[in-house]
């Protein structure tokens, strides 16, 4: 006669374990016993999948990747690209991989939590996918654009012109097999590599374009088809009115295409031979600012409407100031700044308005460190610029998430994982409808979390609620 099966989940213990723990109070005891009720640690992600399903993301995925499984068996292309995201970015601590009949049941269970399913599974499905990129079609449709299109949730209105941001971007790797990783010049000196082109709308932070690269490519090879690739894929009501970029965009090419889209652009210009002398120049050459340790002087550009403004800085004054020192004139920081912002944009307001351009380096870093890019090369150079897109996909959703909830300031994704995403829940069937009871204590918190339920279910407004870094 076979033995009898234990069941799962295991039956409301009769008994209990008296456990000694120790307090500020002194030792103490606590009991510990066994429930049946279905409970996950991930209640809060439903936000996140509600939003999903408004975006019709997953019609998006389906749209742009490259083939459609041919087993009955097999998982849909969209499920695993949806599982990915859920474990490349780390909203889930787990990936989540769609339902099937028996499968995907190990970890979950094991866990007690049954929003969350196996792992193992999804890595291996994952690589038999990613495996046909290389083989199949060139997978630029999957691009970042398309991603943060959507429904253009929270971008602003057509009459404002907006910044737009370009830089180059080098991820590091170990080991140099994989395909595109070459030795490259660095930060660090000449490493093994890819290097990658960003674009980003300064103002709504979101990431608009990006292109993966072999780690021997320039800065400035293939940057002016970027910029126009950039510009013309972006929604119609979306206009990019000034761009900027560092000396490896200061190149003619990049330059031309810019005016060709009718841009105005600001790019850091080369220290070549030509510009330290006008370094070297005496002091009645510069002109003094109303800041303090800063002086310009602008020289005109034989190409029409084009202008070079020359700023040096006082390293006593100003001593976290950018730029690079010259050995001829200790003491100061140079820079200089190509643009063909019209005259009545004087010298300094055109450094100002350059200078803010360090704000695409944090989306370098969201997305290097929180969204795992850093971490992601396959084998295959197409297979790892599909899941850099799925990665960039993702953070651009998580903010316009956040544009749709009102938040009037932009938080990242680890705010947004411990505040929103992982919140503990109970799962019930309450009249038969499944239930998700979120584990809110106190009056204020509870309010909070209507008011994200209600902004994420109501139509688009300019209502806000409070703050998640609140």
């Amino acid at each position: 006669m076979p033995a009898k099966q234990a069941s799962w989940p295991p039956t409301e213990a009769d008994q209990t374990v008296r456990l000694n723990i120790d307090t500020n109070a002194g030792p103490s005891s606590i009991r510990i016993g066994f429930t049946d009720q279905r409970l996950t640690a991930h209640g809060g992600m439903i936000v996140w999948s509600h939003f999903l399903q408004q975006q019709q993301f997953r019609h998006q995925l389906n749209s742009v990747l490259p083939h459609t499984p041919t087993s009955p068996n097999a998982f849909a292309p969209a499920d695993i690209a949806l599982g990915f995201l859920a474990r490349a970015d780390k909203l889930f601590p787990c990936g989540v991989v769609a339902k099937r009949s028996g499968r995907g049941r190990g970890l979950g269970h094991r866990s007690g939590d049954e929003s969350v399913h196996a792992e193992p599974l999804l890595r291996c499905v994952l690589a038999t996918f990613l495996s046909g990129f290389g083989r199949v079609v060139r997978p630029r449709g999957i691009r970042a654009a398309h991603a943060a299109r959507g429904r253009d949730v929270g971008l602003p209105p057509h009459d404002r012109r907006l910044l737009g941001e370009l830089d180059s971007w080098a991820l590091l790797h170990e080991d140099d097999h994989q395909e595109g990783v070459a030795m490259g010049y660095t930060r660090w000196g000449l490493k093994p590599c890819h290097r990658s082109l960003i674009a980003a709308l300064a103002e709504s932070k979101l990431v608009a374009n990006y292109w993966l690269r072999p780690g021997n490519t320039a800065c400035v090879t293939g940057a002016a088809e970027f910029l126009r690739q950039t510009v013309t894929a972006l929604p119609s009501h979306v206009r990019v009115g000034l761009v900027r970029g560092d000396a490896g965009f200061g190149d003619a090419s990049v330059q031309d295409a810019a005016e060709g889209l009718g841009l105005k652009f600001i790019f850091v210009a080369r220290l070549t031979q030509k510009v330290q002398t006008l370094c070297r120049h005496d002091d009645t050459a510069w002109q003094k600012t109303e800041m303090a340790g800063l002086e310009v002087q602008e020289v005109a550009l034989p190409r029409t409407g084009r202008r070079l403004i020359v700023l040096r800085q006082q390293v006593t004054e100003r001593p976290t100031a950018g730029g690079k020192t010259l050995l001829e004139v200790p003491g100061y920081r140079f820079q200089a700044l190509v643009t063909n912002l019209p005259a009545s944009v004087d010298a300094l307001e055109v450094w100002r308005r350059y200078k803010g351009r360090a704000e695409i380096e944090n989306r370098i870093r969201e997305l290097g460190e929180q969204f795992g890019i850093k971490r992601l090369c396959c084998q295959s150079f197409w297979a790892t610029e599909a899941l850099h897109h799925l990665a960039i996909a993702a953070y651009n959703l998580c903010v316009l998430l956040q544009r749709r909830l009102g938040q009037l300031e932009k938080c990242e994704l680890n705010t947004l994982r411990w505040r929103l995403f992982a919140r503990a829940a109970v799962w019930s069937r309450a009249r038969g409808k499944p239930t998700l009871r979120l584990a809110v204590r106190g009056v204020e918190a509870r309010q909070w979390w209507q008011q994200i339920l209600l902004k994420l279910t109501a139509p688009p407004n300019c209502h806000a609620v409070e703050s998640l870094q609140a």
